[in-house]
C-alpha cells in the first residue's frame, strides 16, 4: 500500500531525505537577501553553517550594502528555482522563504560575513497536502517536527557542494566529508560549520589547522564511507580503501584522488548551536587534477519540484 501511495503521488521517485546530484551546466537556483529596501543576490555568497538552529553565513563586500545591513534587525531570504528578475517575481517564484534575525558578524578588510539565525520558514515546492503527506508517511520521527523539516528543506533548496576535510595531530588523523562550509576566495578565507559531536573538532581548534579538498562525484561511495569518521575513530591508514598523499605544509593525509586542496589556519570560532563555526585563512593551495563534476546535496523536495517542472539535476 505504501508503494502504491508513493507511485501515485511521486511517480517512480525513491523517497529520501536528500538527493545527491552532480551539476554539469551550472546551478540554476538563485538566492536573494531582502532587508528594508535592499535586495541582494547572494546565490554564490551564502552557506548553511548550523542546522539547529539554522544559521546562514552571508558574505557581503559592497560598502553601501554593508552599511544598510548593519542598521537592520530583520532579514528575509528567498530561494528561487531560476533567475526570477525583479522583487515581485522573486516573491512569486520562491520555492522557500526564510525569515531571520542577526546573530553575529565577522568583519574583514574586504567585507563581512553576516551570521543570520532563522526564525521561521515557508516552503512551496509541492502543494501543502503533498508536502504534509510525504512528511507524515516518510519523514516523521520523534526528533523531526514538521517545522524542523521545513527549515531543512529551505536550507537545502540550493545545492550544497560536498568537500572532504582532513586533519592530523601526532598519531591521530581524520578524513570526512562536509557540506556546511564555504570558500570565500575574495578574501582568501574559509568558513566551516562542524557539529559538536565531531570528535576531531576540539583537536582542530587546539591546533588551528585543517585541510579541505575539492572532489569529484565519481568517488561518492568512498566519500560517504568516510562520513562515519565524524563520530568514530578512523581506521589505520592501511585499511582505507584508497591511497593517501600528504599536504605540502601541514603534512595532513589527503585521498590521492582529490582534485585540489587548501591548507587553512583557523583564526576564530563561534558557537552557533548544534555546530561550531570555524573561520580561517587559506595559507596554501594546490591543484592536482583537472576539474571534474562535483558532488552536491539538495533536499528531496527540491528534486521533486524540479521533476515537476521538467528539469532536474543528474542523480548520482
Amino acid at each position: 500500500m505504501k508503494n502504491i501511495f508513493r507511485k501515485i503521488l511521486f511517480g517512480d521517485s525513491v523517497i529520501r531525505e536528500y538527493s545527491t546530484v552532480t551539476i554539469s551546466d551550472g546551478i540554476r537556483e538563485k538566492v536573494y537577501l531582502k532587508t528594508g529596501e535592499l535586495l541582494i543576490d547572494i546565490s554564490g555568497n551564502h552557506w548553511v553553517l548550523c542546522l539547529e538552529p539554522i544559521v546562514m553565513g552571508i558574505w557581503i563586500e559592497d560598502k553601501e550594502q554593508l552599511s544598510a545591513l548593519d542598521k537592520k534587525m530583520s532579514y528575509t531570504i528567498y530561494f528561487t528555482d531560476s533567475d526570477s528578475g525583479g522583487e515581485k517575481n522573486i516573491r512569486r517564484n520562491a520555492v522557500a522563504v526564510l525569515d531571520l534575525e542577526f546573530f553575529d558578524k565577522i568583519a574583514e578588510s574586504k567585507g563581512s560575513l553576516f551570521l543570520l539565525k532563522m526564525r521561521e520558514s515557508r516552503i512551496f515546492h509541492l502543494s501543502f497536502i503533498q508536502t504534509f503527506l510525504i512528511y507524515f508517511k516518510y519523514y516523521k520521527k520523534p526528533h523531526l517536527s514538521f517545522k524542523k523539516l521545513k527549515s531543512f528543506v529551505s536550507a537545502y533548496s540550493y545545492p550544497r557542494r560536498v568537500r572532504v576535510v582532513s586533519f592530523k595531530s601526532d598519531e591521530y588523523y581524520n578524513i570526512f566529508p562536509m557540506d556546511l562550509l564555504g570558500d570565500i576566495s575574495q578574501c582568501n578565507r574559509y568558513v566551516f560549520g562542524l557539529r559538536h559531536t565531531n570528535i576531531a573538532l576540539s583537536k582542530i581548534i587546539e591546533t588551528g589547522r585543517v585541510v579541505v579538498s575539492e572532489i569529484s562525484y565519481e568517488h561518492k561511495d568512498i566519500i560517504y564511507q568516510l562520513g562515519k569518521h565524524h563520530s568514530s575513530v578512523p581506521p589505520s591508514l592501511d585499511l582505507l580503501p584508497f591511497k593517501v598523499i600528504t599536504s605540502e605544509n601541514f603534512g595532513f593525509y589527503i585521498p590521492d584522488w582529490v582534485q585540489s586542496y587548501k591548507e587553512i589556519r583557523i583564526e576564530r570560532t563561534i558557537n552557533l548551536g548544534s555546530h561550531m563555526l570555524l573561520w580561517g585563512e587559506v595559507v596554501n593551495q594546490k591543484i592536482l587534477k583537472t576539474n571534474a563534476s562535483h558532488l552536491y546535496h539538495i533536499h528531496f523536495l527540491l528534486y521533486l519540484h524540479q521533476k515537476k517542472k521538467g528539469f532536474s539535476y543528474q542523480l548520482v
